[in-house]
Formats: C-alpha cells, structure tokens, sequence
C-alpha cells in the first residue's frame, strides 16, 4: 500500500471527515462546549454540569464508540443481556450501568443524607406540609406535558419530576420510565437548580406582601441526639412500607444522616460525603451526558422539555409560599410565608434564597434555619413523588 491510500485511508476514518457528513454531532459538540462555559466560567453546578458536558462531548465525537444507544433500546426490550453491553459496549456504556440500575443516584443520596440536618424540620414538623405543597410542580408539569404537549404519561413523570429540584431524584426516575430523555431532563435540572436565586425571588415577591415578608419567627426548639438517630430509622420504616419503590433512595438518604447523627460512624459519615460522594459525581454526571446523542438529543421535545422544567420550577415554589400564606393566618402572623419557597429540595441554596429575600424586607430577619425544615422536607418529598410516579407507570 502506498503512502497516499495510506494517508486516505487514515483521512477517511478520522472524525474530521465523518464530522463532515454529519452536522448534527458538530451541532452537539457545540452545545457541549456551552455548557462547560456555563459550568466553568458561570459556575451552574459545575460539579455537574462540567461532566455532563464532557460526557456529551465524548459520545458525540465520531468514531470514539463509547456509548451505543442501540445496545440499550436493544436490553430496554429484552433481546440483550447485561453481560452482552459489557462485552460489546464502551467505556460509556459500562459506566451506564450504574444510572440504569440506579447505583449511582442512590449513593449520592447517601451523600447528601451525611450532610443533612432534619434537626429544623423536627423542630417545627409543620414544615413537612411546606415541602410537601412545593411538590405541585411537579404535578402541574406532569399534566401540562400530557395534555398540552402530548407527551406519554411516563415520560410526562420524569418531566414532572424537575419541579422537585432535585437531580439524582430526577435521574433515577427517568433512567427507569424514559431513558431516551435522561440528557435533557437531567440539564434542565441542574441549569434551573443553579438558577434559583434568579428564579424565585419575583415569585416570592409577588405572591407575598411587604408586612407578611418582614415577619420575624421565633427560635426553634432544641432537638435531641435520641429523636435525630431514631428520625431517619422510623422514616425507612414507615415511608418504605407505604412505597417500597422509593427504597433505594430514601434508603440511602436515611442511611447517610444515621451515619452523620449516631455520633460512632464518623469515618463512614465522612467518606459517604466526600471520596464516595466525588467519585460517583464523575461516574453519574460523565455517563448522563453520554445519552445525548445528536440524533435523539436534537428534537423540539428537548425545547419543550426546557420549558416545561421552568414552569415546573415556578409551580413549586408557588406551592410553598401558597401553603406559607395560610399558615401565616392560621398561626396570626408568627409563621413567614417565605419559608415555604424553601419547600423544594435544592438544598441548602432555597434556604438561602428564603433568608435573602427576607432580610432584604427586614435587616434583622433571620430565617435561614426556620427555611431549612421545609428545604430538608423537600427532599423527603421528592423521593416520595418519585416513588409514587414510578409504582404508577413503571409497570
């Protein structure tokens, strides 16, 4: 063979000349490259983002062959083993496995457990009917996706389940009921999660007064250490009885912050919310962005989805603050509406969002930690959500 057909031939197999007769993976390549500049130089959840982004742009350089969508249409119907995609399959493919069975979303649960103080919302109890009431988004966005869009009920959950604010929950759920949206549902999460201070605050402004916003609450309670380690043993308990779907997560979730608050388990406690925490990010994050191939990532769903994630973000935080209201009357005042913003599960930055908005009101309010009840609350919540929509349509 002579140099020129060798040169040909390398030049024919290089990603330069399949990229040129596929434009929708440089269009793919593009988007990747603005999502790292949104998680690099923006900073929108670069822990992430950034390896969603990269992900994306792993599978979508031709020739790479790191992820094969067909290999899993292929297990999803039942003509392939699991065996048979870490045979055949890619480096990708293989760290797939662990958002598909849901390893991943479930040990970053255990993370986020390990860092979780339920002490505000065991203080004041009330604060699990803020977090459940910002749940509405995700219902609100589950029925605008069927009966505007026309999206199928289970995709129209995983959707819906944006509104929770909450992305591993969103990730295990849709990696179970429509797995050829795991890209954009997971991006949407995660953009509108880092969106937050931008988000709420007009809703939370418009939907409340000026008197109702300067409310100043009383201290919590203190909590014991018995009723912090028995918390997350009676919630498994009871919440895994009435939906075992939910196990895996809320599970793990509970075991994390028995790791944290037993007071003998530090070194576990310390690992599930750093080395494991870390690790699991990379693998969760790199292998997301790998389902967002160009020639399913590129569709008007993936718009609509967008939409909807924001609309779902909105319905949630007006489900808190309408449910804040009403307490607030109930209670004669001593109850601030804003807390029930802080009903969805992006912890800790609801909260905080919560505590800015009120001490723009009022220079001496402080609701951070009363905001913290329904923000842990939140997360119980969205689980259970998740939970929920799963036992319905994962049949």
């Amino acid at each position: 063979m002579s140099i020129l057909e060798t040169l040909g031939r390398l030049g024919q197999t290089s990603g330069f000349y399949m990229l040129a007769f596929n434009w929708r993976q440089l269009v793919m390549i593009v988007i990747a490259c603005v999502l790292l500049y949104l998680g690099l130089v923006k900073k929108f959840e670069p822990l992430l983002l950034v390896g969603i982004a990269f992900g994306m742009l792993l599978t979508n350089l031709p020739g790479s062959e790191m992820y094969h969508p067909e290999l899993w249409d292929a297990y999803i119907a039942g003509n392939l083993r699991l065996t048979d995609i870490i045979h055949d399959g890619g480096l990708l493919d293989i760290l797939y496995i662990g958002v598909k069975s849901g390893l991943y979303p479930s040990l970053i649960f255990m993370g986020v457990g390990a860092m979780t103080d339920f002490g505000p919302l065991l203080a004041n109890p009330k604060s699990l009917l803020l977090g459940a009431a910002a749940q509405l988004g995700i219902f609100a966005a589950f029925l605008m996706a069927i009966g505007i869009f026309g999206f199928a009920p289970n995709v129209a959950a995983s959707i819906g389940i944006i509104g929770g604010a909450d992305g591993p929950t969103a990730i295990w759920l849709t990696s179970k009921l429509a797995p050829d949206y795991l890209a954009p549902i997971a991006i949407a999460a995660y953009s509108y999660m880092a969106l937050i201070p931008l988000i709420q605050p007009p809703v939370m402004k418009l939907l409340t007064t000026e008197e109702e916003r300067k409310i100043k609450m009383e201290q919590l309670r203190p909590v014991s250490k018995k009723q912090k380690i028995l918390f997350p043993i009676v919630v498994t308990i009871f919440v895994c009885l009435l939906l075992p779907s939910v196990a895996p997560l809320l599970g793990c979730l509970m075991l994390g912050n028995l790791f944290k608050e037993s007071g003998l388990t530090d070194r576990l406690s310390d690992t599930a919310q750093n080395a494991l925490m870390n690790i699991v990010t990379i693998f969760l994050s790199t292998s997301v962005g790998a389902t967002a191939v160009a020639d399913r990532f590129l569709s008007p769903r993936t718009l609509f989805i967008i939409v909807l994630g924001l609309i779902a973000f909105e319905f949630a935080t007006v489900g808190g603050l309408l449910l804040g209201k009403l307490m607030c009357k109930l209670s004669g005042g001593k109850i601030n509406p804003l807390i029930g913003s802080a009903g969805v599960s992006a912890v800790p930055m609801a909260a905080r969002v919560s505590q800015t908005v009120g001490a723009k009101a009022n220079p001496s309010n402080f609701l951070l930690m009363h905001a913290m009840g329904p923000n842990v609350a939140g997360v119980i919540g969205s689980a259970v959500a998740a939970g929920f929509l799963l036992a319905v349509f994962g049949g």
